[in-house]
């Protein structure tokens, strides 16, 4: 057998592979690798660029001012996702309720089965009660009269 001192485009890719697969384990400072930008990093590349910038010809206010607005729209943006988020939860958790005594279709795939929802869980993933066994607000496919 011959000693191979560079390695095939598959072991390249299986090396890389690897490499990868490491890497995105990989915490540093507390912190986990990461391909997004948070507000705290919009926060920490804004005060490198200010206490970097040349005295002599300091960045343009309004630049900077431009800079600032859009971080006020990016928390604004994450505070309306989070409360859409907290809405969708509530309006899950009081469809699951509304289904209480009423007569449900529910579809497994390749079954579905049939029942009057006894009980209804909230929060983010609802579920309803039927013959004893709780399955999700979403697998329901039909809901009967009162």
């Amino acid at each position: 057998m011959d000693f191979q001192p560079t390695m095939s485009a598959t072991e390249k890719l299986q090396t890389q592979l690897a490499v990868d697969e490491v890497n995105k384990k990989l915490v540093v400072n507390g912190r986990k690798a990461s391909q997004e930008l948070g507000k705290d990093d919009f926060l920490k590349l804004l005060l490198t660029q200010l206490s970097h910038q040349d005295p002599t010809s300091p960045m343009d206010n309004n630049e900077f001012i431009a800079q600032m607005a859009q971080f006020s729209s990016l928390e604004q943006i994450n505070n309306m996702s989070q409360s859409f988020a907290k809405m969708a939860n509530l309006i899950n958790s009081d469809q699951a309720v509304n289904t209480i005594g009423r007569m449900v279709e529910v579809n497994l795939g390749d079954t579905t089965t049939r029942g009057v929802v006894e009980g209804a869980t909230r929060g983010e993933h609802p579920q309803v009660q039927i013959n004893g066994m709780f399955y999700d607000l979403d697998k329901i496919s039909a809901v009967y009269g009162e």
